[in-house]
């Protein structure tokens, strides 16, 4: 794969607020082999058209950019389902090759991770988070529609025993579904040592049907937590993780974490920048601009010019996601288009 060019500055991305992006989230396609409620119909979406998906050869040029350029310290490579692209092996070891060597995690639903932990874990990726909202084969179904249950905890599986952890799990409660599983997720966690962290259902499903009234907040998650475990402070420093932590009591410092992106925003310590399957510069998960890399870069901008318009693109970047205004409007892009 072909690798950045040019003199490293130290002209990271900066936005008005005094904040530094040194965190890349990199969407490797829009497809997805679930149909999870809160991100997708069951019937599915249009995917982006094949031309217009970056290259493996783009994508690594951009991350290059990106660590050698723009001071990004940690990449993470999400989807929709980033195990669906065919090239994400090749990917993780063109970016573990760079120097000086990112942090690498994958965000994945876990179907056939148990079949690609290894090989990923030679490439270079450090860890996974694996999304898993249930225990309950039937209520998978209902909210994912799709009966892979199975294959997701196969994945975690694999991915513990393969040495890519800590495994993180992520879900997402929503209500009168799954909202009674809070403690049998966490027991779950416990017993194999993995790490929870519940995440507010966001405003970024296609079909715009979610209803702050009926999210369920960082709050009440606690409040279900704590009727069933003993949770202390979590004395280390938080900066700028999305998750609040608690150490579990009597389970030899394990933690569980909420991540209140709704209700507990984090927006003032966020270090993030994001870059589509297609090549667009997100500054933030909800923004409604984006900045187009991709026509640049096929055009022959150099990667001195690509920084630069990442640059532009992140000083952009508002105070806040703005969820709590009256004249707040979803990104047109839905969470499987933009990558967790």
């Amino acid at each position: 794969m072909a690798m950045v060019t040019g003199t490293p500055t130290t002209l990271g991305l900066a936005d008005r607020y005094g904040r530094v992006a040194t965190d890349l989230r990199v969407s490797l396609t829009d497809r997805c082999n679930l149909r999870c409620s809160y991100c997708m119909p069951p019937e599915g979406l249009p995917w982006l058209p094949t031309p217009n998906v970056l290259t493996d050869d783009e994508v690594a040029r951009l991350l290059g950019v990106a660590v050698r350029l723009l001071g990004v310290d940690e990449i993470r490579f999400t989807g929709g389902e980033p195990l669906l692209r065919p090239g994400l092996v090749g990917i993780v070891a063109a970016t573990a090759a760079l120097t000086p060597r990112p942090r690498l995690s994958l965000t994945t639903n876990g179907i056939g991770l148990d079949r690609l932990a290894g090989p990923l874990r030679d490439a270079g990726l450090d860890r996974v988070n694996v999304s898993l909202d249930t225990l309950d084969p039937e209520r998978f179904a209902q909210l994912a529609h799709r009966r892979r249950l199975p294959d997701v905890l196969a994945g975690i599986r694999g991915a513990a025993e393969t040495g890519l952890t800590p495994v993180k799990l992520n879900a997402v409660l929503l209500r009168g579904i799954n909202d009674g599983e809070a403690g049998d997720l966490l027991r779950y966690a416990l017993a194999n040592g993995y790490q929870l962290r519940f995440i507010e259902q966001m405003p970024l499903d296609p079909q715009h049907g979610w209803d702050r009234d009926q999210m369920v907040t960082a709050a009440e998650i606690l409040a279900m937590l704590e009727a069933e475990f003993t949770l202390l402070p979590d004395p280390s420093h938080r900066g700028s993780a999305p998750a609040e932590t608690w150490l579990v009591d009597g389970h030899d410092g394990a933690k569980v974490g909420v991540i209140g992106s709704v209700t507990r925003p984090f927006c003032g310590d966020c270090d993030r920048t994001r870059l589509t399957a297609d090549g667009q510069v997100r500054n933030c998960l909800f923004a409604r601009e984006e900045s187009d890399l991709r026509t640049a870069m096929r055009a022959g901008a150099s990667d001195e010019e690509l920084a630069d318009r990442w640059r532009a693109a992140q000083l952009t970047k508002l105070p806040g996601h703005g969820i709590d205004n009256p004249a707040f409007l979803q990104p047109t892009r839905p969470m499987s288009a933009i990558g967790g």
